[in-house]
């Protein structure tokens, strides 16, 4: 019995014929996961900040980064490749989370992301702070087993608790390792720098399971020597891809909860995962973005393409 053909991909509208400022209200103006039959990978929404510790504002994320997609265009010259036309991306919407119970917030999200996974589709998620990661991470591990991070990221994010709280977007990594979720031999902080609470910190950093390349790693080996370095410490482990969008300066992501000074410049996070090509990605997430301090969108706008090249090196590794 033959079988029917699968269906070329949906892309976003012509921007020659409806106006890049027209809806749809979706991550680079592409269909809702209820306009499609299936998606190979769906950008879900988290609007979701009760776990930061210092400025509020990334419940509206989400939203932000999806008004500022809408410039992006079907074929990445820097990954030659035209994502929309690989993979059936889609937009699955936002998780309606409690913002008033922590714990409640991270088994939420875990059911979500289980139920939107469900159907084989990879998941890129925008959020939302980093309490989120740990969901997802329970949510992958069960069909993957112990996931190698790769965390971009000013800060470490295995403190252990705020306040005796023990779920904030400064613990996700130290509860994901904990708790058993994490390749203790491949997992990466990137672009880490600033003060720490005590040197200690590195120590406990290092025994959960995580080895830094610096920010200041970057001005003495350049983009290639730490792409170098993250490509072997991952090797071929399932891989998700955490990024804290203070990971870069200030200077180009203003609209974030906890600047620090002396971060990446957006190019050298770009071509840090465009380094990504060929590696078993299966999942990631966009988080930190706080659009009230977000003048010019240029916060939003860097996330936006942090996503997209993310999408491309997806399709990229799609198997012919």
């Amino acid at each position: 019995m033959s079988q029917s053909p699968t269906p070329a991909p949906i892309g976003p509208p012509d921007a020659t014929r409806v106006p890049r400022y027209a809806e749809p209200a979706t991550f680079a103006r592409l269909p809702r996961i209820d306009q499609v039959s299936r998606a190979d990978v769906a950008i879900v929404g988290v609007p979701f900040d009760s776990g930061v510790s210092y400025r509020p504002g990334a419940r509206f994320g989400p939203g932000h980064i999806r008004a500022s997609s809408k410039l992006l265009r079907p074929y990445n010259p820097a990954q030659d490749v035209s994502p929309w036309n690989v993979l059936q991306v889609a937009d699955a919407g936002d998780i309606a989370v409690n913002p008033f119970d922590l714990g409640e917030a991270v088994q939420q999200i875990d059911t979500a992301i289980t139920e939107v996974r469900s159907d084989g589709a990879t998941v890129l998620t925008l959020g939302g702070d980093h309490t989120i990661a740990l969901p997802i991470l329970r949510s992958l591990s069960r069909d993957h087993g112990p996931i190698a991070v790769l965390h971009f990221d000013a800060h470490l994010d295995t403190w252990n608790t705020y306040f005796g709280a023990p779920y904030t977007h400064g613990t996700p990594f130290r509860r994901a390792s904990e708790e058993g979720l994490l390749d203790l031999e491949r997992c990466l902080h990137m672009g880490t720098r600033g003060p720490l609470y005590a040197d200690s910190d590195l120590d406990d950093d290092a025994r959960l399971g995580f080895a830094v390349v610096r920010s200041d790693d970057y001005e003495v080996d350049g983009v290639r020597g730490a792409v170098d370095r993250m490509r072997a410490r991952l090797g071929d482990a399932p891989v998700y891809v955490s990024i804290d969008i203070d990971v870069l300066d200030p200077a180009h992501a203003p609209g974030t909860g906890t600047p620090e000074a002396g971060g990446l410049t957006s190019r050298e996070l770009l071509n840090t995962l465009r380094g990504l090509n060929g590696l078993n990605i299966v999942g990631a997430d966009i988080v930190e973005v706080s659009p009230p301090y977000d003048h010019a969108e240029i916060t939003g706008i860097a996330a936006a393409h942090v996503a997209y090249e993310l999408l491309s090196v997806l399709a990229k590794g799609r198997p012919a």
